[in-house]
């Protein structure tokens, strides 16, 4: 204490010095006495340095891992609320609401399918869906109404009746796949996940060529290469299909299942057709074990028996009921068909961003007149 008190003596003798400057050695930059002296106890601390704190980047989570399944957490009766008032508004408007009604009817399926705790949400409108469809009408529809009723209006000779309908054969083989594609990407682009649209970047000449050519080696070969055309589709759109900035693939091939394919050949008459469900599941289970995503992969139990008497069942009460029963079979089918598939492995999400993809609804429409076989509703 006595070195203390003499040490205040001295410095009040001095007067009050200039303070160095923070380059001049034996002077902390931070504002405390160079070392080996002792701080007074009459002098008031430096203030803290007026800088940001560093702050650390924030490392992404490590992914998920395990098996994940969709849940659907809606009901029958309410899916039956929203359809029968939907049946009621189309008579009323006579038809023209149709269109608002799948909007509705997608919206409540969508937004009931969960997964990872998030559910997914429709983005489409009634209004989109209509525009399509009319321009569907006037590009597509009344064109080829034309082609098949002027020859006979106008009395044509056989020959210009028989290439008449030849072209419109060809012309709905080119626009089949144009409305596959079109519907495919307009209703991707409306579904999101976690506030992260999906979106198909697929060429659609490029899968024009490919579905053509898939359809002439089909007939050509009498339905033996049906199982790759099938696979190259599925290669195809599955491979241009995206969530956000993460991109699906998939690693299968068609020669793979050309073993299943013509034991249903041969066992389809024996089997009543049933041959086909097991067929079915297998190509199901096979795509499902092909695809992957954000770095894991999709795994399917589906088997022919369940896939029979799921598809038998579903198609015994809507004809039994008059229809009635859609909205609890519709419940039924998606549930089931989650319960099937799942999500293997490690999961990456955080690394995902927003890449939204523009779409219309003329594909939609497309798919409409030709009842395209999507995969979804």
């Amino acid at each position: 204490m006595v070195e203390v008190y003499r040490a205040s003596l001295d410095k009040m003798r001095r007067g009050p010095q200039r303070t160095s400057s923070p380059a001049s050695s034996g002077t902390a930059s931070s504002g405390t006495v160079s070392s080996g002296t002792a701080p007074s106890p009459f002098t008031a601390p430096a203030p803290p340095p007026l800088t940001e704190p560093a702050v650390a980047p924030r490392a992404a989570a490590p992914p998920t891992t395990g098996s994940r399944h969709a849940l659907f957490r809606g009901s029958g009766s309410t899916l039956f609320g929203i359809w029968i008032v939907n049946r009621l508004l189309i008579l009323a408007t006579l038809g023209v609401y149709l269109f608002w009604a799948k909007v509705r009817e997608r919206g409540y399926l969508w937004s009931e399918t969960e997964f990872e705790g998030d559910r997914f949400a429709y983005h489409g409108t009634g209004r989109e869906l209509f525009i399509g469809f009319l321009k569907v009408v006037a590009v597509f529809f009344v064109p080829a109404m034309l082609l098949k009723i002027l020859p006979e209006l106008l009395k044509a000779g056989p020959v210009t009746i028989v290439a008449t309908r030849v072209l419109l054969s060809l012309l709905g083989l080119v626009i089949y796949p144009i409305a596959i594609v079109g519907a495919r990407r307009y209703r991707l682009s409306r579904t999101s996940w976690r506030g992260i649209r999906f979106s198909l970047r697929a060429s659609t000449r490029r899968f024009m060529g490919l579905w053509i050519r898939g359809w002439m080696l089909t007939s050509i070969t009498f339905g033996v290469y049906y199982p790759a055309w099938l696979t190259n589709q599925h290669r195809f759109l599955t491979s241009q299909t995206w969530f956000g900035s993460e991109r699906f693939d998939f690693d299968g091939r068609g020669r793979d299942l050309m073993g299943a394919w013509l034991a249903t050949i041969v066992l389809f008459v024996p089997t009543l057709g049933l041959a086909a469900f097991w067929f079915s599941a297998k190509r199901q289970r096979y795509y499902a074990e092909h695809t992957r995503v954000a770095g894991a992969r999709f795994r399917s139990t589906v088997s022919g028996g369940g896939l029979a008497w799921l598809t038998i069942s579903t198609w015994a009460g809507l004809i039994g009921t008059l229809g009635l029963a859609w909205p609890w079979l519709t419940v039924r089918r998606m549930r089931r068909s989650f319960d099937w598939l799942s999500l293997d492995g490690p999961l990456a999400l955080d690394t995902i961003a927003q890449q939204a993809q523009q779409a219309t609804a003329t594909g939609e429409g497309l798919a409409g007149f030709f009842d395209a076989d999507l995969g979804f509703t």
